[in-house]
């Protein structure tokens, strides 16, 4: 499964990687706007977006990549490993 995380801390992107792995996903994590996402987004399986510490820029410029697609889509206030814990279990099993 292809997971896209969006937002959350910088100093936390290789703990989202590495629990992402322990359910078997391969993860994508963007915590700061570089440029535009469309090349780099695909068409991953899962889009998690932690509102708390993203733009409103970024949220709505992500979710008009992925109109169309099969993708599902959670949103967490919280960026700890705890909330997307309990997404992985949701979505990944």
């Amino acid at each position: 499964m292809s997971v896209v995380i969006v937002g959350g801390n910088e100093c936390m992107e290789r703990r989202y990687k590495e629990l992402c792995q322990k359910y078997s996903c391969e993860a994508n994590v963007f915590t700061k706007p570089r440029g535009s996402l469309k090349a780099k987004l695909g068409s991953p399986d899962l889009m998690i977006f932690f509102t708390d510490t993203m733009s409103h820029k970024m949220l709505h410029s992500a979710l008009s990549e992925i109109k169309g697609q099969n993708t599902r889509v959670e949103y967490c206030r919280s960026a700890s490993l705890s909330a997307l814990k309990n997404v992985l279990e949701k979505h990944a099993g």
